[in-house]
């Protein structure tokens, strides 16, 4: 197995990067106001249920439907290094040698014992140092949540997107929840995950980290708030703008 040394964001030396730009992704609503509508019934019955009172239906109200959007971070980056390790070749020559040059350089032999042979037996070699190139390459792809937390793919629903993204957030900028991680954050997250010297390198022949891609996709989701009118209790609810799913608080 390849021994690999984790290198901190501390000591890790300046490597070449190609960071692609960040695109903003802005998913197109699926849940209809009919939906929402259901929705709403549905639950309206259940939200303010204690241990011995339950409302009755005519007494629960929505006050509001408010339309908001949730940040994932999307990243999608690999690193690549080429190098170079010292090998020590044993190279057996004919007992009558008595020097090999290679390169200008002087070789001169030993004999040294044949393991295992009985009884023991010698042979005459000389022992070269060479380079070898090798090659690494690791990819990590990777969602963050709001805060920051990274979750499943499967966690982000999938949508089509908005046209004109930006407009949508001016719109909605009220609404519109700002990721916790800055953009160097997430980059250094992608580094700390990738960027893994092996052990025995020698000497860098090339060296490369990369960031595909780099994306924060907003996800609509509608928050209810119902109001007891007996005694003006409010909870909010908030539905999926995509897959119309109640999402746990």
């Amino acid at each position: 197995m390849l021994s690999q040394q984790v290198l901190s964001l501390t000591t890790v030396p300046q490597i070449p990067e190609n960071i692609a730009q960040m695109k903003v992704i802005v998913y197109k609503s699926r849940v209809d106001a009919v939906t929402l509508k259901q929705k709403a019934e549905e639950m309206k019955n259940e939200l303010f249920v204690k241990r011995f009172s339950k409302p009755k239906p005519e007494d629960i109200h929505v006050v509001s439907v408010d339309k908001h959007y949730e940040p994932y971070v999307v990243v999608d980056a690999k690193y690549r290094i080429e190098y170079y390790a010292t090998k020590v070749y044993t190279i057996e020559v004919a007992e009558t040698i008595g020097e090999v040059k290679i390169l200008g350089e002087s070789f001169k032999p030993q004999m040294v014992p044949i393991p295992g042979s009985e009884p023991e037996q010698f042979r005459n070699v000389i022992t070269v140092e060479g380079q070898e190139l090798f090659s690494h390459e690791d990819k990590v792809y990777f969602i963050l949540d709001k805060s920051g937390n990274e979750i499943s793919p499967d966690q982000v629903p999938i949508a089509p997107s908005e046209e004109s993204p930006k407009k949508i957030l001016k719109q909605f900028r009220k609404n519109t929840e700002k990721a916790t991680v800055s953009d160097q954050e997430v980059i250094d997250m992608a580094k700390s995950k990738l960027i893994r010297r092996p052990a025995d390198v020698n000497a860098i022949n090339n060296e490369l980290f990369q960031v595909t891609e780099h994306a924060i996709i907003y996800s609509p989701v509608y928050k209810i708030t119902f109001k007891n009118m007996k005694n003006k209790e409010e909870k909010t609810v908030s539905i999926d703008g995509i897959t119309a799913e109640i999402i746990k608080q």
